[in-house]
Order: C-alpha cells, then structure tokens, then sequence
C-alpha cells in the first residue's frame, strides 16, 4: 500500500535517540503490565469462581493469552521496529484510518482513561499513608507535573526512573510472597475442590466472566511497542524483552494468587476489596498492611510513569504524518523527546481524572482497547502474505505455531469485545461511537495534509 510523502519540514526535525537497553526495556514492558490490578483484583476473580484451582487455572490461561500476544507483537516489533507501535502497524498494514482511529482513542479513552483511574488510586493511598491534609484533586495533578517532568527530561532518565521503580514493585510483590509462604500459621488447601459447580453453561459464563478481569490484569505490555525506536537493537531487543517480561509477570500474578488463597481462602478472598493487605495484616498486622500500602502506591505511579513515557510516541508519530496538530511532532533538540505530545498527554488524563467522569470512561475503555488488539494481531497475516511475495525479506522474529496461535489470540480478544457488548451495551456503545467521530476528523486530516502537499 502507497503512502502519502511526510511532511519535509517535520521529517527534518531530529529523530528519537535509541538509548534504552534490554534490561530498561524489560522494566518497561513489566512496568506497563504491573499496577494495582496484581495486590487488588484475584477478589473480583474469587467472586466468580469457588474453587482454588480454577481460579489458578484463570489465571494462568490469561498468562497464555498474553505471553501469545507478547511473541505476536515482538514479530510486529521486529518488522516495523518504529516509534508508535500499534499505530504504524496498522496504519502499514491494513490503512491508514485503522492507525488514526488506534491514536484517536488512545488519547482520548484508552491511555489516558486508565492513567486517571490510576492516579486516583494512587492519591487515595498516598493520602491514607502520609495523612497530609490536601485534597485527591491536588496529589493527581503534582504526580502528573511530577512525572511529565522527569520524561521531559530525555528517554533515558525516564526509562532509569521506572526501571527503579519497577525493582520496588518488584520488591513489593516478593515481600507479599515471601509473607504469604512463611508466616501463614494455617494454610488453606489449594488443591481441592477442583470443580465449584458441575461441568455446564453456567461453568462456562463462570469462566469467561472471570477471564475478564485477568486479561484487564494482564494488558499492557503492548506500550513498550510505543518506543521501539528508541530501544538499542530493537529488532532483538524489543521482541527479547516482551516475552521475557510478560512471562515474568505471570509467574509472579500466579505466584501472588497462590498466596492469596493459601493465607485466606476462596471465601474469606471473595469477602475481601483488598486481598494483599488482608494477608499482611495476617502475617504482620498493621505494620504489615502499611508496608503493602506503600507497595501498591509505588506500583500505580510506576504504572503511571511508564504510560507517561510511552504514550506520546503515538501522538508524536500521528503528527509526523501529517496527521495531528504539527507542534505535537516537536522534539526538544536537547533530550530528543516530544516534550509537546508528552505535555499533552498529561494535561488530558488530568482533565478526566478531575472531571470526576473517569469511571464511566474506563467501563467503554476495555472493549475499544482489545478490539484494537485483536486488528493489531490480523496485521501478521498481512506482513507474511507480503513475505511470500518477497522471498529475501527477513523479520528476525517469527512467532512459532502461527497461524493458529495469532488466531487463537484473536479470537479471545474479539470474545473480550462482545462480551462487554452484550453486559454492557451503553457504555460500550459509547466506546464505539468515540471511534466513528474520528473517521470524520481523519478525513479534515487527510485533506489538509493533502493540500499542504501540494502547495
């Protein structure tokens, strides 16, 4: 497919320096993944299901589900190795509108819908820990001031600040852990009953509908596919940290899940809003939940920070085509970042999180982001079918046991997509309305760039 030319003026500015190593980017793809979702959501999962293996078994099917989708996009990393991930490869392998649309509502739902939510719970629990008198409203906004500042700062110090931030994150879940396997004075049994109900439909419903949360749990890692052109050797490198990232985590969600229900059980688990600090409040009591407390806080800034980071690579990469406002394609010559896309980025996820509204957001945000994933993946068949026709290219990664595998995360992605339509019609049909109005904005795009063209 023929692409239109860049525009000469922006294509001369300087490029994005790749400065970012296997290890920071492995951090980041961990990063993405990690927030509060790990320390919260085996409740919600609990609720659905009664039994403790198939609530491990859940979770351990979203870890196939993910580690699938990190081997899809570390192919589509490595053939398209260029700053805005999903966007250039749908904008490159299907058209161009599919990559506007993903940017659209990135901006607008996807990125900055959960980047409020998380703020939020992150002043909730910044404020429970230090007690300071001031308001939510004011914690979300210096954390964002705080962290749009630091990526303003080059991709580098960024990366180093979450790769730190990612160890604590880290450190928190181990010592969740390490707790849970040591200090549980009574486990409960982790092997028994297998089956909660038996084997029909209502099974089935069960299973899906707690699949959902796990996926939510799980999604992420597709952000560090933002940046792979700053990423040092990112044919090897990008494709080497998503698979090595994303299957660190699963080991580390099972691992968390397993402790949960070791120390508390399927029904006290179900009973409970707040799982990891129920289990340290067993084993260490109230100093024991502060410590966690002060875990899942520096796990949403870290998540927060990562989006921070990533994000703007889209906008940037959308105003480089021609295709969003010109200044949102300014890099600052210094540190080499779109400080503007960056700025922006902020400012909008702040907007939401003030606004009060970032909830109803967040319920139409989920079927947008996986009907996005599912066309991401379907961009493989189109990049080996043009393989065929051109036998000296060469990927550098090649996803084993495609076509049925891609096709395997395809379809859990669109059953993600019409589940949330048939429980959630209204909100996901506000999802989807977002997407049309871009198709519209795309065409004033189109045009304007068209006639700059040709000027």
């Amino acid at each position: 497919m023929t692409q239109p030319p860049l525009d000469l003026g922006i294509s001369q500015r300087p490029r994005l320096a790749p400065k970012l190593g296997l290890f920071d980017a492995t951090m980041m793809v961990m990063g993405g993944i990690v927030g509060a979702g790990v320390f919260m959501n085996p409740y919600v999962v609990a609720q659905q299901l009664h039994s403790p293996v198939l609530i491990l078994s859940v979770w351990l099917a979203g870890g196939v589900i993910a580690i699938l989708g990190s081997f899809i996009y570390a192919e589509l990393g490595a053939r398209i190795p260029e700053v805005g991930g999903q966007y250039e490869y749908l904008r490159q392998s299907l058209h161009p509108v599919f990559g506007f649309l993903y940017g659209w509502a990135l901006l607008l739902v996807i990125q900055t819908g959960g980047m409020a939510a998380v703020a939020v719970t992150f002043a909730r629990y910044f404020l429970e820990l230090t007690g300071l008198p001031y308001s939510e409203h004011w914690v979300v906004v210096i954390t964002l001031a705080v962290l749009t500042a630091v990526n303003c700062l080059g991709v580098k110090p960024g990366g180093r600040f979450q790769s730190v931030l990612m160890v604590l994150k880290i450190a928190a879940i181990a010592a969740l852990i390490g707790a849970g396997l040591f200090l549980v004075r009574a486990p409960k049994p982790l092997l028994h009953p297998v089956l909660d109900r038996p084997v029909s439909f209502d099974l089935l419903t069960a299973l899906g509908a707690a699949m959902v949360p796990v996926l939510f749990s799980y999604g992420g890692w597709q952000t560090t596919n933002f940046i792979a052109s700053e990423i040092r050797d990112a044919r090897k490198n990008l494709g080497r940290a998503l698979v090595i990232g994303v299957a660190a985590v699963v080991v580390l969600y099972v691992a968390v899940n397993i402790i949960c229900l070791r120390a508390l059980g399927v029904t006290a688990l179900a009973r409970t809003s707040i799982p990891a600090s129920s289990v340290m409040q067993i084993v260490a009591g109230q100093r024991g939940a502060r410590l966690i407390a002060f875990g899942i806080a520096v796990s949403t800034v870290g998540f927060l920070s990562q989006s921070v980071l990533t994000g703007p690579r889209v906008y940037f990469a959308m105003a480089e085509d021609g295709l969003f406002f010109r200044s949102v394609a300014y890099l600052a010559r210094k540190t080499q970042v779109p400080v503007v896309a960056i700025v922006l980025q902020s400012v909008w996820t702040a907007v939401i999180a003030l606004s009060g509204k970032y909830e109803q957001i967040l319920n139409f945000q989920a079927p947008i982001d996986f009907t996005f994933f599912g066309l991401s993946a379907t961009c493989l068949f189109v990049l080996r079918r043009r393989d065929r026709s051109r036998p000296t290219g060469n990927a550098g990664f090649r996803f084993p046991g495609h076509p049925f595998t891609t096709l395997i995360f395809i379809l859990s992605c669109w059953l993600i997509v019409a589940n949330a339509l048939w429980k959630y019609p209204g909100n996901s049909s506000i999802g989807f309305v977002i997407i049309l109005i871009g198709l519209p904005v795309y065409a004033l795009w189109q045009r304007r760039r068209l006639r700059e063209a040709t000027e």
